[in-house]
């Protein structure tokens, strides 16, 4: 019985056509191969029975899945969001920066009006304590006649301890007047209100007071150290015969006589102005040190070379007075000569050089019964004795 060909079913669908051709072509002889099923269009996903029952059951068990991880992956955001964000910058804690200028002008006021006051004119220190005063000197035995702050220290938070020297004339009781001393108290004072102020509110517009909590205590002297070693070697002595020097002497004479120009001694590009109007008529040189090698080389350098100079002088006023004064000078050397580069902050040190305690001496003070009482002082050692110790005596 011979089988009848079905006829070729044009559709539309993806190449499916040739493909059967193709394996209907390539069949051995004598088998022919299954056709295709008629009942269905071959388009698109082709999935059986069991296969949708499979896939089925697979997305049962993904959302039983997503069901239980709910809870651990709602945990670990929360502590994803309380953590610190990735990149932001950590804050650090603001440093406090509390100003000693505010307690220090208030002690300063304190302790002058105390040493003024006497009996009777105790409520002159209201605004300044408020604790009970009783003075039984007469008012103005003692005059100030300087004050001056020494140190400002905060002891707490708001609280400061401050040291005044005062320079005081006492009288006796024949109401004639001492030679002055200088005297040191120390006083507790609270502040309130911004931390500028020596307070400890935040906020820049808080209100602003002080106030003592006792009266001043008198305390000694500061210990009076001597200086450290000075950065010149070189002993040049008054002559102006020395390159240098001679620039040192044109150049401190057009500063404080105003005797000459004084761009005619400093190097291209530095601005120093003379002081105005000049405070003396004459200067001169008394002596100079330096950090050159040797004080017998006085030729000038090639251009660029360095030299620091400690030049001591006698200023003359209009009046024939001579004043000590001594000068830190940085020279430069250009076309054969020394200039001028910058006057100097403050002389140089040597290397580590540290200052050391004086010994200290004892001068007698008045006090308010007219008696002699030992005032501790000391005697300051000049730049020239700490640079070059004076040999001892044999």
């Amino acid at each position: 019985m011979k089988r009848l060909r079905r006829g070729k079913k044009k559709d539309d669908t993806w190449g499916e056509e040739p493909a059967a051709a193709t394996a209907e072509q390539g069949a051995p002889a004598g088998q022919q191969s299954e056709p295709a099923d008629d009942g269905e269009d071959r388009t698109g996903w082709q999935t059986s029975t069991a296969g949708l029952s499979g896939m089925t059951r697979l997305a049962r068990i993904g959302a039983w899945v997503l069901v239980a991880s709910g809870p651990l992956m709602g945990i670990a955001a929360l502590a994803a969001s309380s953590g610190p964000a990735q990149g932001a910058p950590k804050k650090t804690a603001a440093v406090r920066q509390a100003s000693g200028t505010g307690p220090s002008g208030f002690a300063t006021l304190y302790v002058t009006a105390f040493l003024e006051a006497g009996e009777g004119t105790e409520r002159s220190l209201a605004p300044y304590y408020s604790g009970a005063v009783n003075l039984t000197v007469p008012p103005g035995t003692r005059n100030v006649t300087r004050s001056a702050v020494l140190g400002a220290r905060e002891t707490a938070p708001g609280y400061w301890s401050v040291t005044i020297a005062a320079t005081v004339t006492v009288k006796d009781k024949k109401g004639t007047a001492g030679p002055a001393a200088v005297q040191y108290y120390r006083v507790g004072v609270q502040a309130l209100g911004p931390e500028n102020a020596g307070g400890t509110s935040s906020s820049g517009d808080a209100l602003v007071g002080y106030t003592a909590t006792s009266l001043p205590a008198q305390v000694a002297a500061p210990e009076a150290l001597k200086p450290g070693a000075l950065g010149y070697g070189t002993s040049r002595g008054s002559s102006t015969s020395d390159p240098a020097t001679e620039t040192a002497s044109g150049f401190l004479g057009a500063y404080l006589a105003g005797s000459g120009d004084l761009s005619r001694y400093t190097s291209p590009g530095v601005r120093l102005q003379p002081v105005a109007p000049a405070p003396y008529t004459a200067v001169k040189v008394t002596h100079v040190d330096d950090d050159s090698p040797s004080a017998g080389d006085q030729k000038v350098p090639g251009d660029g070379a360095k030299r620091h100079l400690l030049v001591s002088i006698a200023a003359t006023d209009k009046d024939g007075r001579a004043w000590p004064l001594t000068y830190a000078l940085d020279l430069s050397s250009r076309a054969g000569r020394w200039e001028v580069a910058a006057l100097a902050d403050a002389p140089v040190l040597k290397p580590d050089s540290q200052p050391s305690a004086a010994p200290a001496t004892a001068t007698a003070a008045p006090d308010f019964d007219g008696a002699s009482t030992p005032t501790p002082t000391a005697t300051a050692a000049s730049p020239a004795a700490s640079a070059s110790p004076a040999p001892s005596s044999s």
